[in-house]
């Protein structure tokens, strides 16, 4: 597996890290940023999907990414559109 870079919070400086890469095999997202807090997880397990069992699955997690990196989100989209497509 070979991930491309796509961006890193600029705000974080050197302690933190939210950051987008795309796998270059696969053209998936992979996303690294803030566990969200126990009030957000309560959230997703109380308005799950219609038809799905409540909880979140012990291989999966909720996280959260600031709004300002919706931007690099989008250039993650596209870059992941144009991988699928090779």
């Amino acid at each position: 597996m070979a991930l491309e870079f796509i961006g890193i919070d600029p705000n974080t400086g050197q302690s933190g890290s939210p950051t987008a890469w795309v796998d270059t095999e696969t053209a998936d997202i992979v996303l690294q940023s803030y566990t969200a807090d126990d009030a957000t997880r309560a959230q997703c397990i109380e308005n799950t999907a219609p038809g799905h069992v409540k909880g979140i699955p012990a291989h999966e997690t909720v996280i959260r990414i600031p709004a300002h990196l919706v931007p690099m989100l989008r250039e993650a989209c596209d870059a992941a559109e144009r991988r699928a497509a090779l």
